[in-house]
């Protein structure tokens, strides 16, 4: 059972009796589907619908819910939630004593959280907290994210750059499209009513391990033929995760448009979970 401590990652707490209705009316994410046990992927938008904020939901009270976010996010996060609390009995925290862990392949330890990003029979999950074997690095965790598709800001995607349809919250559940409104709702819903999504998160490999990219150092682009087609995310061994025009890769491959990184030979894969396809005509089309 692989564990390990995610130092980049914090807890903010929102807490009080206007919880639920304050978030319900905010962010992308349903809380009424929220369930004990279970870490949802959420996101708040800027009002043209691109993420400002991604992170995990999960409840941690009866009027609490913990916002498992990026360190660096958390805040400006605050700071945004303070912007639209007005009146709101609601107040945010911090929680800077709880480590979050994640976990995969195996039974997961008491209070662990699954992260509902991923297909369940991958058993990966989140722990707010001690209570488990840390034996797992960075780049163990980066390759079962990769293997999934699932992208995080800051290595995969710069915030205010995205819409959820591009990093898969449309299939994943981090987009309730029923709920109601919240901050972008309007540009996101009709991304999804008339099949305009562009952009999704692939799985890139390769035959030859990638070189790995550290801080901010310029990632090449995803080429077909001479033109650029997507930008490249986390690497692990001769895998990485991308963000991709699936419009311009059907066109490719429909034309046998050699894919390249640097010069060298690519796949790209829609997870499989996803039920999506490489359509030139409409990227959420599902495979038949």
């Amino acid at each position: 059972m692989p564990a390990l401590i995610l130092p980049d990652r914090t807890i903010v707490r929102v807490d009080g009796a206007d919880a639920h209705h304050f978030l319900q009316n905010l962010i992308t994410a349903n809380l009424d589907a929220v369930k004990p046990a279970e870490a949802h992927p959420a996101a708040l938008l800027t009002p043209q619908g691109k993420i400002l904020f991604d992170f995990l939901i999960s409840k941690s009270g009866e009027n609490s819910y913990d916002c498992d976010i990026s360190t660096d996010q958390a805040a400006d996060f605050i700071r945004r939630l303070t912007l639209y609390k007005l009146r709101a009995a609601v107040t945010f925290e911090k929680c800077e004593d709880l480590p979050v862990i994640a976990g995969w392949n195996g039974e997961a330890p008491q209070g662990a959280l699954r992260d509902m990003r991923f297909p369940k029979k991958a058993g990966v999950w989140r722990l707010y907290g001690s209570g488990s074997v840390v034996d797992a690095d960075r780049q163990a965790w980066d390759a079962i994210r990769i293997a999934h598709g699932v992208a995080e800001s800051g290595t995969d995607f710069a915030l205010s750059d995205v819409f959820p349809h591009d990093i898969l919250m449309d299939k994943n559940g981090g987009v309730d499209f029923r709920k109601g409104c919240y901050v972008g709702q309007e540009v996101v819903s009709r991304m999804q009513h008339r099949s305009t999504a562009r952009r999704r998160v692939v799985t890139l490999t390769t035959e030859t391990d990638l070189p790995l990219r550290e801080g901010s150092e310029t990632q090449p682009s995803i080429m077909a033929g001479d033109k650029p087609i997507g930008s490249l995310g986390s690497v692990s061994g001769n895998s990485a995760l991308a963000i991709v025009r699936t419009d311009r890769v059907a066109d490719a491959l429909s034309q046998a448009v050699p894919l390249t990184l640097d010069g060298i030979p690519v796949t790209l894969t829609l997870p499989g979970w996803t039920g999506l396809s490489f359509n030139s005509g409409d990227s959420n089309a599902t495979d038949n």
